[in-house]
């Protein structure tokens, strides 16, 4: 559905007094199209009660007690989406390396090159990263940060975590621990993949006391090792950058013996072993336009790689693997592309709020399903969300209705308006 032009601007005006004023947190989202990303799937014509920053009441003929109320005039309402896995406010230009904080490499020395599992790259998120609003007007609303290495760093890429995009600074949640394994890792494991799982196993040697803390063989520091205790067998969430099927598989018998909570990041051929990751509860974060043999890890890509995960009951959520952090919008993209080859329209909602939430371990930190007692992260949009050629209407985060400006709007903005007379570069006098 396309709001029309009158529509849109009434609707734009209602906000911006809502959010003026003091109750900006209690609103009534009235007559939507509302996708709940819950069993109750999609209802047509319903309201969205929003108390104290919480989800008060789902239904129909909501009485507003004072809150703002928005007519959605039948449009979709969704949570707000996952951004997927990123370095949005970690890095600025990707180009002036000292603006970007997510990889680790500490150097050639042999001390220098322990394994650094403590390593948490959320110490050095910016909340007022210009990449933040950019990704929020359109419909995302928390992510996860990726920690990476380097050349000269490890396979262990270190701890990211979850970050709110609502000008918050710490991260919520539980930490995640990035691995990268098969031909993106060889060169960070004596450009062998078969070293790879010698390093694994030496690090666990490590923990269970086989290898003397202060061995000269040692890879980890303590605070190192007290890191990777929070991952093996310690219940901690392992993101995995993988993509050959013989390596997923690897991976899953490696997880299973050494009791160990994986999920596959990329996973370009993760379909050819669907079932074993269904069998073991292993979700998949896909990048779901991967359709070619970008190496030789990728031969058997395919577009319906998403679809067919689903279809073997494999939680799937979507990874972008390129541009992630300037482009996170374009996660929108992914999912609808998984659609478009066929995944489930819901699954692949799911894929951009609660299956995230979950594998995360974020379901109360973030609003991932519209339903009463969650948090009010909403997006309300001029159409389908999985088509690009939507566009968010609105964001809520906490049930406050979010400044639908970026720096790429302003400058829109600046530039696009009439000429009167002065340089571009100044603006307009006040009147």
């Amino acid at each position: 559905m396309k709001f029309p032009r009158l529509r849109a601007i009434t609707l734009v005006a209602a906000l911006l007094a809502a959010s003026t004023t003091a109750a900006a947190q209690d609103v009534l989202i009235r007559n939507a199209t509302v996708h709940t990303a819950t069993a109750r799937g999609t209802l047509r014509g319903a309201d969205v009660l929003v108390r104290n920053g919480r989800i008060a009441a789902v239904g129909q003929g909501l009485q507003a007690g004072g809150a703002a109320v928005v007519d959605a005039q039948g449009a979709p309402l969704t949570p707000a989406l996952f951004g997927g896995i990123n370095d949005i406010g970690v890095e600025e230009v990707s180009g002036e390396s000292a603006t970007v904080d997510a990889s680790l490499a500490l150097g050639a020395n042999a001390a220098d090159m322990r394994v650094r599992p403590e390593f948490d790259v959320t110490l050095a998120y910016n909340p007022d990263s210009v990449l933040v609003p950019v990704a929020r007007v359109e419909g995302i609303g928390w992510t996860l940060l990726s920690a990476g290495s380097k050349p000269g760093g490890s396979l262990i890429g270190g701890q990211g975590g979850v970050v709110r995009l609502d000008g918050s600074l710490d991260a919520v949640g539980p930490r995640a621990l990035f691995v990268t394994l098969g031909g993106d890792g060889a060169n960070l494991s004596g450009s062998s993949r078969a070293a790879q799982w010698m390093l694994l196993d030496q690090l666990v040697d490590e923990l269970r006391g086989r290898i003397p803390q202060d061995s000269q063989f040692a890879l980890l520091t303590p605070a190192g090792r007290a890191a990777m205790a929070r991952y093996i067998g310690g219940g901690g969430r392992v993101m995995v950058r993988v993509q050959r099927a013989a390596d997923i598989a690897r991976l899953l018998r490696w997880a299973r013996q050494r009791d160990v909570r994986v999920a596959v990041v990329g996973g370009a051929e993760a379909w050819k072993v669907a079932p074993q990751l269904a069998a073991a509860g292993v979700p998949v974060f896909v990048d779901a336009l991967a359709n070619l043999p970008a190496d030789f890890d990728e031969i058997n890509a395919t577009l319906e790689n998403a679809a067919r995960l689903h279809a073997a009951g494999v939680r799937v959520s979507f990874f972008q693997g390129r541009d992630a952090s300037h482009n996170a919008r374009k996660i929108r993209q992914l999912a609808g592309n998984a659609v478009a080859n066929g995944l489930p329209w819901d699954a692949a909602l799911a894929g951009l709020t609660t299956v995230p939430a979950d594998v995360l371990g974020v379901t109360d930190a973030v609003g991932n399903a519209i339903a009463p007692g969650q948090r009010a992260d909403l997006v309300l949009w001029s159409g389908d969300p999985l088509d690009v050629a939507s566009v968010a209407r609105q964001v809520w985060l906490d049930g406050r209705a979010i400044p639908m400006r970026s720096r790429q709007t302003e400058l829109r903005d600046r530039y696009l308006r009439a000429d009167d007379g002065l340089p571009r570069a100044y603006p307009a006098p006040a009147r």
